[in-house]
């Protein structure tokens, strides 16, 4: 059971990453940095929750799974971020 939510978050955690940066690109003017987190949290959970025809998971393990994928998706940009804009002190 675990295998399987980790499997599908792993799944769904490009999806979530690629609306969220569209969510803020679109809104870039607007969008206040701190919210960030909080909104890929949101688009996870419901890409779990529209993610039923995909797999055979229960809704609670697709939640669980696309809360977990939109974590993760915040930290792989910021991870991808930090390495490309960081300071090259050798």
């Amino acid at each position: 059971m675990i295998t399987a939510v980790l499997l599908f978050a792993t799944v769904i955690v490009p999806i979530v990453l690629g609306v969220v940066e569209l969510i803020k690109k679109s809104t870039s003017e607007t969008l206040n940095k701190n919210i960030i987190p909080l909104i890929a949290f949101a688009v996870g959970i419901f890409i779990g929750f529209a993610g039923q025809p995909f797999t055979d998971l229960d809704l609670t393990l697709r939640l669980w799974s696309g809360a977990l994928a939109g974590l993760a998706s915040t930290g792989l940009f910021e991870l991808g971020n930090d390495r490309n804009s960081g300071d090259n002190n050798g």
